[in-house]
């Protein structure tokens, strides 16, 4: 029954980025396209890595951390209020970032995709993390308060407690936290 709760934090999820697509709209956030893109790639990568060792509902919210990071990619070429130049230290984290997925694709390991898609994905946060240390107004919180608690839901429906079930929604709930912390300390 637990397991259930996944959906009901995927909805959270997804209500979250559509508050802050919205806040894009509005001209209050501001996205760095180079981190929400490879927000949206190593989850995805995770998920099917997850999906390949047999996980089953506890990787729902790991799914949701990639799909709703693509829709705020997508809507951010819809605006150009929401734009937030990047610059070169943004696209040498993202270089990295893919880089570290080719090497998921080159070894072929479930466990070490899971690895990849975790550096890959940390090294995407790094220029929001950056912008939002020395912009905290150019971002909106709550999509990453709720990466606190959704992924904590992957606990409640994990079955076999493994590396491939809990690594990728350990290090969202410590990213997220890492944001969310960024964020609201000068304000």
């Amino acid at each position: 029954m637990l397991e259930y709760l996944v959906l009901v934090a995927a909805a959270a999820s997804l209500l979250a980025a559509f508050v802050y697509i919205n806040s894009m709209f509005k001209g209050q956030t501001k996205p760095n396209r180079v981190t929400w893109f490879m927000w949206s790639i190593a989850p995805f990568i995770a998920t099917a890595a997850a999906l390949s060792n047999g996980v089953g509902w506890a990787v729902i919210p790991v799914f949701m951390s990639g799909f709703c990071p693509f829709l705020v990619f997508t809507a951010s070429f819809f605006t150009k209020k929401a734009y937030w130049k990047p610059s070169s230290f943004d696209y040498i984290c993202g270089s990295l970032s893919g880089l570290a997925l080719v090497l998921w694709f080159i070894t072929n390991d479930a466990n070490l995709a899971i690895i990849f898609a975790i550096v890959s994905d940390a090294l995407a946060a790094v220029p929001t993390l950056t912008k939002t240390w020395h912009n905290p107004e150019t971002e909106s919180a709550w999509p990453f308060i709720i990466g606190v608690f959704s992924p904590l839901t992957s606990f409640l429906a994990a079955t076999t407690w493994a590396f491939s079930e809990l690594a990728f929604p350990t290090y969202l709930i410590v990213i997220n936290i890492l944001l969310v912390f960024s964020m609201l300390r000068k304000r």
